[in-house]
C-alpha cells in the first residue's frame, strides 16, 4: 500500500455520524483524488455483537421512547472507564482492521469510538500514527459525552466555541489541541444551491406545490423517529396558509401511514417520500422544519437559513438537548411538546407575522461562515505527519 491512509470510524446510532464520515471521504475524493485513501468502518456494530445489539436498541428507541435515552445514555457513558486505556468490546477486528490497513490517521466521528481505540492504533502502530476526533455537539452539559474527549488526541475538532469551551472547562482538554469548524456536510450541499426561478420550479413542478403557501418541511433521522400524523392533523386546520413536504426515512410502516393520511384528506397538499440524500434541497423550498434535535439536519436547516421548530414529543434525547439548548437560548428557535403547542404557534405567527421574520433573523446570524475544505486539509495534513513525508501541495476542487 502507498499513499496516505485515513482510517474513519463511525457507527449508524442515528444518521449523523455515518453521514459526516461519507461527507470526509467525499470531500477527500475531490479534493486529493487517489493520493489518499480513505477507509470508513461501522466500528460498533461490525467489531461486536454488544455493541451491535446496542446501536439497534438506540435507534429503537429513538423512534418509540426518546425518553428512555436518558438511562441509555448514563450506561454509555460507562465506555468512558472500560476503554480507558484499551478498547473493551470488539478489540481483536479492531486490531486486525489496524494491522492490515496500517492507517496514518485514525479519524472518529462518534463519541464511543475515541478513548481506547487511539491507544490501540499506538500500541500497535507506533508513536508516528496521528488521532483525530470530530465532535458534532453545539453545545456542552448534560449530553455532551465524556467518550468524545481521549485527552490524548492530536487534533480534537468542535463544532462550536460553545461546545469547545465545555470541553475544555469540563473534560479538561488541552485548547491548543482544539480546532473550532462548524460546517461539514456533503459536498453537493454547498454546490446545489436553488436560484428563486429554480426554487419555484421545484416546488411547483417536482414537488407538486403551490407557490403561493408556506411549506412546512416534516423530517426524521434516518431511523423515522417521527411524529409526521399528530403534526399534518394540526398543519390540515390550516391548509388555506400551509402544505407540507414529508420525509419519512427509512421507515416504511409511517410512510404507508402517511400515504393513507394524505389520501383521506385530499384537501391538503402535501409531498411524501421515503429515505432521500436530497435533505438539502426540501430545505432550500421550505419555509421552516419541523425535526428532532439532530445534528445533521439542524447544521443543513442553519446553513439554508430554514428556521427551526424542535419536535420534543415524548421528550428528548440527552444528546438532542444540547443541539436544542443552543438554538434556544437565543431565541433562534421554537420548541413543541404536543400538538396544542404547534397550534398556538401558528396561530400566534398568523396574528403577527413580524414574530417569524424576526425568529428567521436570529436563525439566520448564527449560520457558520467556514469553509468544509479547510476542516478537511488540517485532517490531511496530520495524517500526512504519520508518513513521515515532506508537505506538498494539495489539489485543489476543480473551478474552486
Amino acid at each position: 500500500m502507498s499513499g496516505i491512509r485515513i482510517l474513519v470510524l463511525t457507527s449508524s446510532t442515528g444518521g449523523g455520524h455515518d453521514a459526516r464520515a461519507t461527507a470526509f471521504r467525499r470531500w477527500v475524493r475531490e479534493l486529493y483524488g487517489w493520493e489518499v485513501d480513505v477507509r470508513v468502518e461501522s466500528m460498533l456494530e461490525d467489531s461486536s455483537r454488544v455493541a451491535r445489539f446496542g446501536v439497534h436498541f438506540y435507534n429503537f428507541i429513538q423512534r418509540h421512547a426518546p425518553w428512555l435515552h436518558h438511562p441509555y445514555y448514563l450506561l454509555v457513558e460507562g465506555m468512558s472507564f472500560l476503554n480507558k486505556t484499551r478498547v473493551t468490546l470488539g478489540r481483536r477486528y479492531y486490531t486486525e482492521v489496524i494491522e492490515s490497513y496500517r492507517p496514518h490517521l485514525v479519524f472518529s466521528v462518534h463519541d464511543c469510538l475515541n478513548r481506547g481505540y487511539f491507544q490501540e492504533a499506538r500500541r500497535i502502530l507506533g508513536k508516528h500514527v496521528r488521532c483525530a476526533t470530530y465532535c458534532s455537539e453545539f453545545s456542552g452539559g448534560y449530553g455532551y459525552s465524556r467518550n468524545w474527549v481521549e485527552p490524548t488526541v492530536d487534533l480534537y475538532i468542535s463544532r462550536t466555541a460553545t461546545a469547545r469551551d465545555f470541553a475544555v472547562k469540563a473534560l479538561k482538554l488541552d485548547p491548543s489541541r482544539i480546532e473550532v469548524r462548524g460546517q461539514f456536510l456533503m459536498p453537493r450541499v454547498y454546490r446545489e444551491t436553488l436560484s428563486p426561478i429554480e426554487r419555484h420550479r421545484f416546488i411547483t413542478e417536482r414537488l407538486g406545490l403551490r407557490s403561493d403557501r408556506k411549506i412546512v418541511f416534516l423530517t426524521t433521522g434516518g431511523a423515522g423517529a417521527n411524529n409526521h400524523i399528530a403534526i399534518l392533523e394540526v398543519l390540515k386546520r390550516h391548509a388555506d396558509q400551509y402544505q407540507a413536504v414529508v420525509v419519512c426515512g427509512r421507515n416504511q410502516k409511517v410512510f404507508l401511514q402517511v400515504t393513507r393520511w394524505s389520501h383521506e384528506n385530499p384537501d391538503f397538499r402535501c409531498n411524501i417520500t421515503g429515505y432521500t440524500n436530497e435533505i438539502h434541497l426540501y430545505m432550500q423550498a421550505a419555509d421552516f422544519v419541523i425535526t428532532r434535535g439532530g445534528t445533521t439536519t439542524c447544521a443543513e436547516a442553519l446553513h439554508f437559513e430554514c428556521p427551526i421548530v424542535f419536535n420534543g414529543f415524548g421528550g428528548v434525547m440527552p444528546q438532542e438537548k444540547l443541539t436544542v439548548k443552543y438554538f434556544l437560548q437565543d431565541d433562534a428557535a421554537e420548541m413543541i411538546a404536543k400538538t396544542q403547542d404547534l397550534e398556538k404557534l401558528l396561530g400566534d405567527w398568523y396574528r403577527s407575522p413580524d414574530k417569524f421574520r424576526d425568529l428567521k433573523k436570529r436563525f439566520s446570524k448564527m449560520r457558520f461562515m467556514d469553509d468544509p475544505r479547510d476542516t478537511v486539509r488540517l485532517l490531511v495534513e496530520l495524517a500526512r505527519e504519520g508518513t513521515g513525508a515532506q508537505e506538498r501541495p494539495v489539489l485543489k476542487v476543480v473551478g474552486e
